[in-house]
């Protein structure tokens, strides 16, 4: 693995534990597998976790057969609610949908952070790590309470997360704040995500709080898809999704598919373009953000810029993101690999909010990628649209994806078959939901909860149990701080 900033590499399991390298850079792989299409056909008979193995075997060579297989049967033998863990659905006759949010916390971040516990607490012991790991994580709504749910009582880990008060959805912050469990610790912070983010970072970057850590017999380590044991799992569903179409007789090997990926931190559309490094025949990968698109810019102009950019608190929380930290993966890729230009960009992008690339790197770029947003007016409308005509209820974030997907489609009239990447439950997301198909007044003087019981008698749907009980769980995380004592915080709740 090397770093995307020039530190020397290490093995998978080294880059797992450490989850950022030490220059501050990401951990990216040194070669690319490469997968025939007889590989990837054979994976059409196969149940997901199977295909999980013949993937992730491939990408993390130091873990052995069996530590694998026990490792993925931990992650998704149970806790999701259908067989297929992550099956795809019809939608309408324009798409499918790439359903990512049967696990425990209702959205795609179960898919990574399900497995990765077990890939760190691995990772500790081939790599003589003795102490406790303390696992940091920002998150715009769904990492967090994913991250909690598969670190509850992980032997030799604690877990601490942080999120932006008032930044998330009513039933996001419930999951997160109802959290039991000895070793978690939730932290709302003054701000919006980038501030958590950036002082997570911060926090990683600090040597006299590691030594403080280590004092405690702690080390840091990371959940966020910065950690490429986060981003490794999210490269099977692509394949997983290829694999599906086969069997249904929707595409023949060699066929090639358009993803489209609703898209805050980068993690997500870049775990698909991993795989097509791989040799899965990806297309196009459509890149769908909100009113906060300063990646559409970026993908159309080369120009990533922050200074004086508004940010926007959307219907689609998990989003509302203006520093896309897997971005930097992508630009160390388009770069062929130059460490110390993407440390330049890092600083220009800290020091002076924006960074251009060359032209050369945005033609490249834009080979690969194609973006587009939509406001949370046309969201509301896509919803309703997909439900009346297809009979398909999703959640605002999918419904980014599905709307940029029909935009796509409109303009460049691609006609290669198109996976929507639904990242969510739509019950997450209730009072949107609800006020999209039956109108802003059916959710007046409801909360979000109350929404959702309005949602199911609607539509139908069943309301997930993990939505429904949320209301009476007692609130055990009350800590806030401000965005320059995060720090602080976390030494007060898991050293004091």
């Amino acid at each position: 693995m090397l770093s995307t900033r020039g530190a020397a590499a290490v093995t998978p399991s080294m880059a797992i534990l450490r989850g950022l390298a030490p220059d501050g850079g990401l951990y990216v792989p040194a070669a690319f597998p490469q997968f025939t299409l007889q590989e990837i056909a054979s994976l059409a008979s196969m149940p997901y976790v199977q295909r999980a193995h013949v993937v992730l075997s491939r990408f993390l060579p130091d873990f052995s057969a069996k530590e694998l297989k026990d490792a993925i049967a931990g992650a998704y033998g149970t806790g999701f609610d259908c067989e297929a863990v992550a099956p795809l659905v019809r939608v309408g006759t324009r798409a499918h949908a790439l359903e990512l949010w049967h696990g425990p916390t209702l959205a795609f971040k179960d898919m990574a952070l399900q497995l990765l516990p077990h890939l760190l607490t691995l990772s500790a012991r081939k790599n003589g790590e003795e102490r406790e790991i303390l696992i940091l994580v920002a998150t715009s709504g769904d990492t967090g309470k994913a991250a909690l749910e598969g670190f509850l009582d992980v032997p030799g880990t604690s877990c601490c997360v942080f999120y932006p008060k008032d930044g998330v959805s009513q039933a996001q912050q419930m999951q997160m704040v109802t959290t039991g469990g000895r070793n978690t610790h939730v932290i709302a912070v003054n701000g919006n995500f980038d501030d958590a983010q950036s002082g997570v970072k911060r926090i990683f970057a600090d040597p006299a709080f590691a030594a403080k850590l280590d004092a405690e017999g702690k080390v840091l380590s990371s959940a966020n898809s910065i950690n490429f044991g986060r981003l490794v799992p999210q490269v099977v569903y692509y394949f997983s999704a290829y694999a599906d179409l086969l069997a249904s007789g929707s595409i023949a090997p060699g066929d090639e598919v358009n993803f489209c990926v609703p898209t805050g931190n980068f993690g997500d559309i870049l775990a698909a373009d991993y795989a097509r490094k791989a040799g899965l025949p990806v297309g196009r990968l459509i890149c769908a953000s909100n009113e906060n698109n300063v990646l559409t810019d970026f993908i159309r102009t080369g120009v990533y810029d922050i200074e004086n950019r508004p940010f926007y608190k959307t219907n689609t929380p998990s989003m509302d993101i203006l520093i896309s930290s897997n971005l930097e993966r992508l630009l160390f890729d388009l770069s062929g690999c130059d460490g110390a230009y993407i440390a330049r960009l890092m600083g220009d992008l800290s020091q002076k909010r924006r960074y251009a690339i060359s032209a050369e790197m945005l033609e490249a770029m834009q080979a690969r990628y194609w973006a587009g947003y939509a406001e949370q007016q046309a969201v509301c409308e896509e919803i309703t649209r997909t439900w009346r005509e297809d009979g398909y209820l999703m959640d605002t974030h999918t419904a980014v994806a599905s709307a940029v997907l029909r935009a796509y489609q409109a303009q460049s009239g691609d006609a290669r078959p198109g996976v929507i990447v639904s990242t969510a439950s739509p019950y997450k997301f209730g009072a949107s939901v609800l006020g999209a198909i039956a109108g802003s007044g059916a959710c007046e003087g409801l909360d979000d909860f109350a929404c959702c019981r309005a949602l199911c008698a609607r539509t139908g749907v069943p309301e997930p149990e993990q939505i429904a009980k949320l209301p009476s769980l007692p609130v055990r995380h009350k800590a806030v701080c401000g965005k320059a004592d995060m720090a602080q915080a976390v030494l007060d709740a898991v050293c004091g």
